[in-house]
């Protein structure tokens, strides 16, 4: 078995619905964060999903993040299986930025 680190980054630039990152094949991941930073003044909120073919699970439906603040939303690791995927999505758009810190496992 091969660790790889990496991260799924997303600058919310839209209030649609945001993939953060999907799972490659074959592979079992640990999502080890997920900071979310208000890059203005004005707070916002966002929902986080993680998706499983046509099942989508809810995480946070609104986790609201106070302005000019940068917050952990995980208190501890979420595992991912291959293909799942990991979606963000803002109240409002540009407002927020996302950068989930992950450990692939192939």
């Amino acid at each position: 078995m091969a660790n790889k680190y990496v991260n799924g980054k997303a600058a919310l630039t839209s209030a649609n619905v945001t993939t953060l990152y999907t799972c490659p094949a074959a592979t079992e991941v640990i999502v080890k964060s997920i900071l979310v930073a208000a890059i203005t003044t004005t707070p916002d909120s966002i929902k986080v999903t993680l998706t499983n073919g046509s099942n989508v699970y809810t995480l946070f439906t609104r986790a609201v993040i106070g302005a000019s603040l940068t917050v952990e939303l995980l208190s501890e690791p979420l595992v991912m299986q291959a293909t799942e995927v990991l979606k963000v999505t803002a109240t409002t758009a540009n407002r927020l930025h996302v950068v989930a810190s992950i450990l692939e496992i192939t």
